[in-house]
């Protein structure tokens, strides 16, 4: 049972919602995440992949605030989707120390410069505005252990690929996810660059 080898914080959070029995995809997900290898996660909707993420995230962080700069950054599509998981992520991190920030490009660059200078561990954005703080030098990722993707296929847009692939460059070494509802070619693509030896898990 993945949920039973998990932090003690998320053991909690999960009891009180009564979530007692992962799903099947999370049931394969979450060992292969927790081992530290790059892994494409394809399911469809419903399947679990947003709460893998979360709990996965958490158990990565050790559900405990480090240092100022992000250990964790979360790519989605736009600045709706970016709300919508901060929504979620406070829901697992109301009673913990983690410190969560969403950013997104309608948000003037340098207040998120200045918000994320005072400190967070998980970092929520578009790849656009995240790759705009790492060519600004707006963002410190020399402590970055994971980057998640959540519902990938909108790589397929030009201007996301391109930012996602900017960034990437940028980044020396940590361990990346991808969540998605099916495995395409522009997901397929990255197994050349930064998905080197990544595992498959479908649901």
């Amino acid at each position: 049972m993945p949920f039973k080898k998990l932090h003690s914080d998320i053991k909690e959070i999960l009891a009180s919602k009564e979530i007692v029995t992962p799903t099947p995809f999370q049931s394969g997900s979450i060992p292969t995440i927790k081992s530290g290898a790059n892994v494409y996660c394809t399911a469809p909707a419903g399947s679990g992949k947003t709460t893998t993420l979360i709990l996965t995230t958490l158990q990565k962080l050790k559900c405990e605030a480090v240092g100022n700069s992000p250990r964790a950054v979360i790519l989605v599509e736009n600045k709706q989707k970016a709300l919508e998981l901060y929504a979620s992520f406070l829901i697992y991190t109301r009673h913990n120390s983690l410190r969560v920030y969403v950013g997104y490009e309608q948000l003037h660059i340098d207040i998120q410069k200045s918000e994320i200078f005072e400190g967070i561990d998980i970092l929520i954005s578009t790849p656009e505005s995240i790759n705009k703080l790492f060519l600004l030098n707006g963002v410190n990722i020399a402590q970055l252990k994971i980057l998640s993707i959540d519902d990938a296929e909108f790589l397929s847009q030009n201007s996301a690929y391109n930012a996602l692939m900017s960034i990437t460059q940028s980044i020396i070494k940590c361990q990346y996810v991808l969540y998605s509802d099916k495995m395409n070619p522009t997901l397929k693509r990255f197994e050349s660059y930064f998905m080197e030896y990544s595992t498959i898990v479908t649901g």
